[in-house]
């Protein structure tokens, strides 16, 4: 029997062959392995992140700053506080109580004058003299049954620094040219029925310049009420020393010019004048003053107030 011979042309198999195979494996492990890292991950509990009420957002606002300064953001770890309940205005008091208000420093505007005016409730009006309206202001507030004062400009502390009226009364002038001054300030305030010092603040504490004032004041008639634009002043007890009808002023009404806080003064005054029955209030017609007097001075009339002209309440 013949031996059969083995075919030497068959080939063997190469080993290139079998790449495409596990190149094909890897990828289905790496689908495989990305799905089951999906299916883990939506398995978790979400995070849950607080909710920030928005007065907590608008307190974490950072601040502007320049377009050269880099803003640094920070997270806030501090509990945020709410801010305090606020709280119930006190019930205004209504009661009988008497208020003279003196409206300083007349005499630049005549628009000034007749906004007061229009309030129709009694105000005297204090004139500065030989200022460009004077004489009209108290022509038009005489007219109008109101009561007119002589604003009397005094050397203040800090003069000349301190700015004062050309003719304003100087402690180093004579008696004789005082009682000249004060006569020509009659001449351009007439119906003057009476006058408190404007400034004065170091001729009000001199009791021989005071006098001559005085004098004059007096030898007219008129009365005088201490502004007391110095605590040591000696106008009011020198008036009464020398039987004048004099007062002192109790409030100012509007140092600070802000509507709110003129209208606070004005419930001081009330306030005085029910505990004491009587008030002088002393304030300049700024913008904010007659705001603050055209809407308060009705209402304060409603709770018991009685408003009168300055006259009424020096004795």
């Amino acid at each position: 029997m013949a031996t059969r011979r083995k075919n030497t042309n068959r080939r063997k198999p190469s080993p290139g062959g079998r790449k495409p195979l596990i190149t094909l494996l890897v990828v289905i492990l790496l689908i495989a392995g990305i799905f089951f890292l999906l299916e883990r991950v939506k398995s978790r509990t979400p995070l849950q992140i607080p909710a920030v009420p928005p007065a907590a957002m608008e307190r974490q606002k950072i601040p502007s700053r320049s377009a050269e300064t880099p803003v640094i953001l920070r997270e806030y770890t501090s509990v945020v506080i709410p801010p305090a309940p606020k709280k119930k205005p006190l019930p205004r008091v209504a009661g009988p109580g008497t208020v003279a208000i003196v409206i300083d420093d007349m005499g630049s505007s005549m628009e000034e004058a007749r906004q007061l005016l229009a309030i129709n409730l009694p105000l005297t009006f204090s004139i500065i003299p030989g200022l460009a309206k004077s004489r009209s202001v108290a022509e038009e507030v005489h007219a109008k049954g109101r009561q007119v004062m002589l604003h009397i400009p005094m050397e203040p502390k800090g003069f000349p620094q301190r700015k004062l009226e050309k003719n304003g009364l100087l402690l180093s002038e004579s008696s004789a040219d005082i009682e000249r001054q004060m006569a020509e300030y009659l001449q351009t305030v007439p119906h003057a029925v009476g006058a408190n010092n404007h400034m004065g603040s170091s001729f009000t504490e001199n009791g021989e310049k005071m006098e001559v004032v005085l004098k004059v004041l007096q030898g007219k008639g008129l009365y005088f009420i201490d502004s007391k634009t110095s605590s040591a002043s000696v106008g009011y007890s020198l008036a009464k020393k020398m039987g004048m009808r004099a007062a002192s002023r109790q409030v100012f009404l509007d140092n600070t010019l802000d509507v709110a806080a003129i209208t606070s003064q004005l419930d001081q005054v009330a306030a005085l004048a029910r505990k004491r029955g009587s008030a002088i209030a002393i304030c300049h017609p700024h913008r904010q003053t007659i705001q603050a007097l055209a809407a308060a001075m009705p209402r304060m009339q409603r709770e018991g107030i009685r408003f009168v002209a300055a006259s009424e309440l020096v004795n």
